[in-house]
């Protein structure tokens, strides 16, 4: 079993989209689908988790569309993908003392990776556009 789910990465797929508009900025999920390459009915499911957790907002009616209820740099990619994952665990129960040492130290380096925001995702795209080389 993969340990972030489909439903995992579309739903951070989808908060980075929303990260990059301006706070109160509407977006419409037909928007963010097509954006993030998510299916909208999946996606659909995804923001209403979200929602519900707080982390977005939906506005009703034909200017309505989603918005984030708090600022990209105050998510944490972390919160987002245990509420997404309803958890998110590298093993359920291990019965050796020298693997649990082991597997904590691991849960903490995720941890720590998990702990960045939604606005510090953008260094990945600088990232990625900088692996970009074209051979002429």
């Amino acid at each position: 079993m993969a340990l972030i789910s489909t439903k995992g990465i579309y739903g951070l797929g989808a908060m980075y989209e929303l990260s990059k508009y301006e706070v109160g900025t509407k977006v419409k999920a037909s928007d963010i689908a097509n954006l993030a390459h998510i299916p909208l009915g999946y996606l659909e499911q995804i923001l209403g988790k979200l929602r519900k957790a707080g982390f977005i907002e939906s506005i009703r009616g034909a200017g309505g569309g989603y918005i984030l209820a708090r600022k990209p740099e105050d998510i944490k990619v972390g919160d987002l993908l245990i509420v997404l994952e309803d958890n998110i665990r590298i093993v359920d129960e291990c019965s050796n003392d020298i693997l649990n040492i082991f597997f904590d130290d691991i849960k903490s380096q995720l941890a720590q990776s998990l702990s960045i925001s939604l606005s510090d995702m953008r260094k990945y795209k600088d990232k990625y556009n900088s692996t970009l080389h074209y051979d002429i």
